[in-house]
């Protein structure tokens, strides 16, 4: 097997002419490239693994959605002329739902269960994963169709199962580790947020204007404005998440270039990275409760934890037992942004320049894209491994993002991933110590 393979193709440099992977968070689910092996080696054994997946892709949120419809009323409205291109627009109906999943996105989560099922088949054959979900009702569903999926692999009806999912409740005042809110400080209008509106304007201002006075040129009367402009543009992805495959063209695609949609990815990877990520200085905070948690099901010991985690649920076997060899966990790409930020994932990825393009493969892999598309997973991996690693048996730590081994420089990973359980654990320090907890106010 070998040891590194450098990923071939349009991924290693970001020239990927396939639209449908530069559209950042909206993109689908897709297996990113890996540097790395993502098998597992021979001489070891899979003894736990974790799933955390975004859910499945969705129609717009409410107010997104008000937002587009607006848009085409308005130009529909003031248009005095329709360029060649655009005549289509004249007659154009907005009929896309809001915050749910579509009937594709339901897919992509059964599908996700049986992928689950089929990587640990050594474990999902005789054992239940334990699941888990933010309480929205978009995550529950994924996490209703993920069991369903997973179960019909082994032969069962999942049915049987989704009573059985834990739902942690998204309202004020309650502490849920998939979904930040608890943080007064990161969540206020305060410095935090600064960064993230900074590297959107600045970067929009670089390559929106163009965009905005083509489609202008071709929509006289019209004068869209900047986010005008983002909102055509976001109704590609939204309407190709509303075919029953994914992958339905829409006319408000062939209103763009693909030089318009890699500048449009990168304008979604700087939001992320400087709203939840690296970039805000409260961004992995948001993310170290699930971290403690994380530690202690790969220890079998207590959570420590003094930040998100809710202690009447971690404090009890039933709601929080450490004795499965399977977990599964459904969130949402902000707060799985912050849990890699805090996991340490994308510690080698330098700030993002506001004035042009890096690649994700030049990002050590940092993409909205490549980390948290619509059913975006994480797994994480404890693997025991023998005597032709010349040692006795030992556990190690694997961790991977959509099917691409993350390198843990943290913990010293070797060729195929791994870590040993005991670096790993310590590589967390800063979940441990709770981050930056202290600064987030009452």
């Amino acid at each position: 097997m070998s040891d590194r393979t450098r990923p071939a193709g349009c991924e290693y440099d970001g020239s990927c002419n396939d639209i449908s992977r530069l559209w950042g968070q909206y993109s689908a689910y897709f297996s990113v490239p890996s540097e790395l092996d993502a098998s597992t080696p021979d001489d070891c054994d899979v003894t736990f693994a974790l799933v955390l997946s975004r859910h499945g892709a969705r129609y717009p949120t409410d107010t997104k959605s008000a937002a587009y419809n607006a848009t085409i009323a308005r130009i529909q409205k003031s248009a005095t002329m329709y360029g060649k291109n655009y005549r289509w627009l004249k007659e154009y109906t907005y009929t896309l739902g809001a915050e749910d999943l579509t009937q594709f996105g339901q897919q992509q989560m059964v599908d996700s269960g049986r992928a689950f099922y089929e990587r640990y088949m050594g474990l999902a054959e005789k054992t239940e994963p334990f699941v888990r979900a933010s309480g929205s009702d978009r995550v529950i569903m994924s996490s209703y169709n993920f069991t369903q999926g997973f179960y019909a692999s082994r032969g069962e009806s999942g049915d049987d199962y989704t009573r059985d999912v834990l739902i942690i409740p998204e309202e004020p005042g309650i502490n849920n580790t998939m979904s930040h809110g608890s943080c007064a400080s990161f969540e206020s209008d305060r410095v935090p947020k600064d960064e993230d509106e900074k590297a959107e304007v600045a970067w929009g201002a670089r390559f929106l204007p163009e965009i905005r006075n083509r489609l202008n040129h071709h929509l006289p009367g019209v004068n869209l404005t900047l986010e005008e402009t983002i909102y055509m543009m976001d109704m590609c992805p939204f309407h190709a998440a509303n075919t029953p495959d994914g992958a339905g063209h829409s006319r408000f695609c062939d209103l763009f270039t693909k030089a318009d949609w890699r500048s449009y990815d990168y304008y979604m990877t700087l939001s992320k990275f400087y709203k939840f990520g690296n970039g805000n200085a409260l961004g992995p905070t948001q993310g170290v409760g699930y971290v403690n948690e994380l530690i202690s099901r790969l220890t079998g010991q207590p959570v420590d934890d003094h930040t998100t985690t809710n202690s009447t649920l971690d404090s009890s076997p039933e709601t929080f037992p450490l004795d499965r060899a399977l977990y599964a966990d459904f969130s949402h790409d902000n707060s799985m942004v912050s849990i890699f930020s805090a996991l340490g994932l994308y510690n080698s990825t330098a700030s993002l320049p506001k004035d042009h393009i890096v690649p994700a493969i030049k990002a050590h892999g940092y993409s909205s894209t490549w980390v948290v598309p619509f059913g975006a997973r994480m797994y994480v991996e404890k693997l025991e491994c023998g005597a032709n690693r010349n040692e006795k048996k030992d556990e190690y730590v694997r961790v991977l993002v959509n099917d691409r081994v993350m390198s843990l420089d943290t913990c010293g990973s070797d060729e195929y991933g791994l870590c040993r359980l005991e670096d790993f654990v310590e590589s967390l320090s800063f979940a441990a110590a709770g981050g930056h907890w202290d600064r987030c106010g009452g």
